[in-house]
């Protein structure tokens, strides 16, 4: 069962378009438990929008019902709790645990040796690799488990990155200090809080790209490691878990050369503004507000406007407002972070949904993803004939 807004945006039309649809008997309106909302069953959802297509029924892999994360106009709520309060609130270790709806446990690393120097995604995946080598039992699947099998794979993604800046971290501080003072030159208290509303809001987003590959592997009985590698593949691309950086970039671009030269170039070798518009948020990202409430609290000044005057123009000329990434890349921008460091807290973020919805899954019947394919004849090149 889906929510009104929901059905809306599955349909691509207005709330009231819906209303419209149960008045006259094309969709049957169902309520909640407790009564405060109305639900409609996604069977019905799709019927309609095949409907509407024109289009013949097609082979469906799965209807995915998830209890993880809702998405409203607000933002994202975690288990019911809006992720925007529980940024100004709550560890990430908290929301992790409640995403996970497990007790509290030791965020300790696996005892897997130096990282190798390499790319700082390598070193990501290198982690979770080693995590899960380190790990006897890692075809445990009880929730139990799995989320000791987080903990592990967080903690050691966070060793993995460059500890020069900082030789001596103790395991007791909390993930996000561990994060600013390794990623950070200049680590302190109002960049550790910030870096953790961004690790909280940013824990899960219902069923993107990557959670969907690892809800597949889970389908699979893939074990948590091997899953959450499957989600770190597809977060890796340039649509996906990338932008932040493409921000960072255009931030600094902006304060070398001024923020029109420097919108113009994205928009000229990119065909888009990074860290403007969303697929969900047609109103724009509520994420961002919160995260920056957090980012211009520690801002430089000058730093500061230059973040100011690009979302100033980008909203004059009429482009989409400014997304989660926008105000990601903004944090490593004006604490001199590195460039792909955004990356870093997406990805280490993200392990906490991706475990939560992969738990999940483990509930459902095993290989329920499969897709049906349309088969073609393959044109034969004119030189062959």
């Amino acid at each position: 069962m889906v929510t009104t807004e929901e059905a809306a945006r599955h349909l691509g039309v207005k709330l009231a378009t819906i209303y419209a649809y149960v008045s006259r008997g094309l969709l049957v309106s169902h309520r909640s438990l407790d009564g405060r909302r109305s639900l409609f069953d996604m069977d019905d959802i799709e019927a309609l929008a095949r409907r509407h297509r024109g289009q013949r029924p097609e082979a469906r892999l799965a209807t995915v019902t998830t209890a993880v994360t809702e998405l409203r106009p607000d933002g994202p709520h975690y288990r019911g709790m809006p992720a925007s309060a529980l940024a100004r609130t709550e560890s990430f270790e908290a929301v992790a645990e409640l995403l996970w709806q497990q007790e509290p446990g030791e965020w300790t690393p696996a005892p897997c040796g130096p990282c190798p120097v390499a790319p700082l995604d390598d070193r990501l995946r290198w982690a979770v690799v080693m995590s899960g080598a380190s790990d006897p039992l890692r075809s445990d699947l009880r929730p139990v488990a799995v989320a000791r099998a987080g903990r592990s794979i967080v903690a050691t993604m966070v060793d993995s990155l460059d500890a020069r800046a900082a030789p001596d971290i103790g395991q007791r501080r909390s993930i996000a200090e561990r994060l600013t003072a390794r990623l950070s030159p200049v680590p302190s208290r109002p960049l550790a809080e910030a870096v953790q509303a961004s690790l909280v809001l940013l824990a899960d987003h219902e069923l993107a790209s990557s959670t969907v590959a690892v809800r597949i592997a889970a389908s699979t009985r893939a074990d948590p490691y091997d899953a959450v590698l499957a989600g770190l593949g597809t977060l890796n691309g340039p649509l996906h878990g990338g932008a932040s950086r493409q921000v960072h970039l255009l931030l600094a671009e902006a304060e070398r050369r001024g923020s029109p030269a420097a919108l113009d170039q994205a928009l000229r070798w990119h065909g888009n503004a990074p860290g403007f518009g969303h697929g969900v948020y047609a109103g724009g990202d509520p994420r961002f507000d919160a995260l920056m409430a957090f980012v211009e609290g520690l801002a430089p000044r000058t730093r500061r406007r230059v973040a100011e005057s690009v979302v100033a123009l980008a909203a004059a000329r009429g482009l989409p407002g400014p997304n989660i990434d926008l105000a990601l890349g903004a944090l490593t921008f004006v604490s001199a972070m590195a460039e792909e460091a955004g990356g870093a807290l997406f990805k280490v973020a993200r392990v906490a949904g991706w475990l939560a919805h992969y738990m999940e899954e483990l509930g459902e019947p095993p290989l329920r993803y499969r897709a049906r394919a349309v088969y073609v004849t393959p044109r034969v090149p004119s030189a062959a004939r």
